[in-house]
């Protein structure tokens, strides 16, 4: 098993576990290699050393602490957007296409009140925002929207 550091061309770092080097290269190379945070295919591996347990004999520990706080402090910020998108995803109903037509419907109450998301050209969003109807863009990860492990 090979556990490798990768990143999107979004800068978002992530790990991915892989039979071996030549599975990774043919997962990218077919296109099943994706960010969990914004979906992005474009991949490339960053530099990761094995672990080795040398530090620890050595009373090495200060370095080896300070470099899982900073990995951790820098997965933070994804970590906590998957969860906000899994938030919003659950607690919305998705409408589609039909994003602008029902968003005018709970404005003007036509509809019951309610989370919505669903897609809408820039000119519809223009229009919804010059109505007074609040909305916002919101990328949600392609990762959520199938099963995740």
């Amino acid at each position: 098993m090979k556990v490798l550091d990768i990143q999107c061309g979004h800068q978002h770092v992530f790990e991915g576990w892989f039979a071996s080097e030549d599975d990774f290269l043919s997962q990218q190379g077919r296109g099943l290699v994706e960010c969990p945070v914004c979906g992005d295919a474009s991949i490339t591996k960053r530099l990761s050393a094995p672990r080795l347990n040398l530090g620890a004999a050595r009373g090495e520990t200060s370095s080896t602490q300070e470099v899982v706080a900073t990995a951790t402090a820098d997965q933070t910020l994804p970590t906590a957007w998957m969860a906000v998108a899994r938030r919003i995803l659950a607690n919305t109903d998705d409408v589609g296409n039909k994003f602008a037509e029902e968003a005018r419907k709970i404005h003007y109450g036509e509809a019951k009140e309610r989370g919505i998301r669903g897609q809408a050209s820039r000119a519809e969003t223009e229009s919804l925002i010059e109505e007074g109807i609040a909305v916002m863009a919101l990328p949600l990860p392609e990762a959520l929207k199938g099963q995740l492990q």
